[in-house]
C-alpha cells in the first residue's frame, strides 16, 4: 500500500510542476526581459485598420521598434505611438506605411528613411504616412465597376 501512496504523491507533484511551467510560459512569453527601452515617435493616419498594439516597426526588413499604442486624436485621426529601439536614427524626412505580411498577414509599419541630416528626436512626429489599403474596399470597388459595366 506505501508504494501506491508514494506514486500518488510523485504524480501530483509532476502535473502541479508542469501546470507551473505551462502558467509561466503563458505569463511570460511576449515580455523581453533583457531589451532597452527605446524612445518613442508619433505618426497621424487616415486609417489603421489592423494594425494592432504590439506591431512590428521595420526598416529594410530589420525589426527597429514596436507599436506601443493607438488611439484617436483631435483631427479624427490615429495617432500611432511607436518605440523605437536606442541607437536607431531615423531621417525626419521618412516615410511611415502600414502594409500587410503576405495577402491575409499580419499588418506592420514600414519605415522608409529620407535622406535628410536631421533626425526624427524622442518624442517627434514621422510627417509622411501612407494608410494601409484595405482589401474588402478595393474588391467592392472592382465588383460595383463590373456591375456599372454590365449595365450599360
Amino acid at each position: 500500500m506505501k508504494k501506491y501512496t508514494v506514486e500518488l504523491f510523485v504524480g501530483v507533484f509532476v502535473v502541479i510542476g508542469i501546470a507551473a511551467m505551462g502558467y509561466l510560459s503563458i505569463q511570460l512569453g511576449d515580455v523581453k526581459i533583457f531589451s532597452n527601452t527605446g524612445y518613442p515617435v508619433y505618426a497621424s493616419f487616415d486609417s489603421t485598420s489592423g494594425l494592432k498594439t504590439g506591431a512590428v516597426v521595420e526598416i529594410a526588413g530589420v525589426e527597429v521598434g514596436i507599436v506601443k499604442d493607438i488611439q484617436l486624436n483631435e483631427d479624427f485621426l490615429s495617432r500611432v505611438k511607436m518605440e523605437i529601439m536606442p541607437g536607431v536614427a531615423i531621417p525626419d524626412d521618412s516615410i511611415a506605411s502600414i502594409r500587410t505580411r503576405g495577402i491575409i498577414g499580419e499588418k506592420f509599419i514600414k519605415l522608409s528613411p529620407g535622406g535628410s541630416d536631421n533626425m526624427v528626436k524622442a518624442g517627434g512626429r514621422i510627417m509622411d504616412t501612407e494608410s494601409s489599403v484595405d482589401i474588402e474596399e478595393l474588391v467592392s470597388k472592382y465588383i460595383f465597376s463590373q456591375e456599372k459595366d454590365k449595365t450599360k
